[in-house]
């Protein structure tokens, strides 16, 4: 049986719950490798840390005071 070579048509939809729990995760992923950075980081990086929290979180800023960045 050959399958056609667009095999997203296949696929179920994901339910909205699950893209949110998807999102989450990955943000959780990406605080943690920046949280990572942050022993190392001169002013410049820490300063695009900052801008890149901003535009992933809308609770950045309470983020940004417990990592004592400002």
């Amino acid at each position: 049986m050959k399958l056609p070579e667009d095999t997203r048509s296949l696929q179920v939809p994901i339910s909205e719950r699950k893209k949110e729990i998807r999102r989450r995760r990955k943000r959780r992923e990406n605080y943690a490798e920046m949280r990572a950075k942050l022993p190392k980081a001169d002013v410049a990086t820490k300063t695009k840390i900052v801008e890149k929290l901003k535009k992933l979180s809308p609770g950045a800023d309470d983020l940004i005071k417990a990592w004592g960045l400002k």
